[in-house]
């Protein structure tokens, strides 16, 4: 069964490679990069650095420039348009909270299986399987967390 997960990411690499979507995050977020606040969040006396950090720490990286955002979204809509579903914002959303909980986890069977736990579409409630969790992951990791 681990040769199949492990023949199933090597897959997944090799596509993204084709696809153009193998090149890493190198860019720092930009100042006027907008953050999503409730009204009373915005009028708080914590800095935006100090929420930055807290969030790294947290294991959740910063959202993605526009470039690379769409070079995400783009690799997604490749793998199954269902996936998106015309939702941008959820499909970050839901690359940026797996990015946090591969942080710590490095079993490459049990990354494949939240994956598949989390992206979900309106036929695909139970998730998309394990190949296509592993394009999603593949994805998710080379455009929004590299570094995990």
């Amino acid at each position: 069964m681990r040769t199949r997960h492990t023949v199933t990411l090597l897959t997944a690499a090799g596509l993204l490679a084709l696809t153009g979507c193998s090149e890493a995050v190198t860019s720092e977020p930009k100042a006027d990069d907008k953050v999503a606040a409730s009204p009373s969040a915005s009028q708080s006396s914590i800095a935006p650095e100090a929420l930055s950090s807290a969030a790294a720490g947290a294991g959740i990286p910063p959202s993605p420039a526009p470039e690379q955002r769409a070079i995400y979204l783009a690799a997604l809509n490749k793998i199954d348009p269902e996936i998106v579903n015309g939702k941008e914002d959820k499909a970050v959303s839901r690359g940026l909270t797996q990015c946090q909980s591969m942080k710590d986890e490095k079993d490459p069977t049990k990354r494949v299986e939240s994956t598949n736990r989390r992206f979900i579409g309106p036929n695909h409630p139970d998730g998309f399987g394990p190949t296509k969790a592993a394009f999603i992951l593949v994805a998710v990791q080379t455009n929004l967390c590299p570094t995990y």
